[in-house]
């Protein structure tokens, strides 16, 4: 289901302007873009896109009172410095499981704004670094366990 749809779906016969929640995880995307979603929905806090193949928050609109934003399993690998405009609000962030190779791409958020107003945010981004590191990890000591094993392997093998 495309987004535009999906989002007609979740208003309820309600108007863009009393919705606080938005769910749209797992709708398709067209182009990687944000569709359907305006600045009407003046009174939204929370907003999930999780899994919807989002690989740019260029036409995120001005959400000024959504504080909770659920990016996780995109294809997203940069241009978060909108999100200091966009949503000056926000306190909470998951960009888990997203293309993102790097800290550089995620120190523009620290600069942001509402990290100078001493606001808390919770970033949640790094999942999918570390659980890279951890299969990196296991595959290293899979290679050193297989070597001592080929190693006593042919030491038992030898005549002596």
């Amino acid at each position: 289901m495309e987004m535009k749809k999906r989002i007609n779906l979740e208003l309820r016969n309600r108007a863009p302007e009393e919705v606080t929640e938005l769910v749209l995880d797992n709708c398709l995307c067209v182009n990687g873009e944000i569709e359907g979603l305006n600045d009407t929905f003046k009174k939204l806090e929370f907003l999930s896109m999780a899994n919807v193949e989002l690989s740019s928050l260029a036409q995120l609109p001005s959400l000024t009172k959504l504080r909770k934003l659920e990016l996780s399993d995109n294809i997203i690998s940069g241009g978060l410095e909108v999100l200091a405009e966009k949503c000056p609000n926000l306190t909470y962030l998951n960009l888990s499981g997203n293309k993102i190779k790097d800290l550089s791409t995620v120190e523009a958020l620290m600069e942001m704004k509402m990290m100078k107003r001493k606001k808390k945010m919770k970033l949640v981004h790094l999942k999918a670094m570390r659980r890279r590191r951890r299969k990196r990890r296991r595959r290293r000591m899979k290679m050193k366990q297989a070597q001592n094993w080929e190693r006593e392997r042919r030491k038992w093998a030898s005549p002596t």
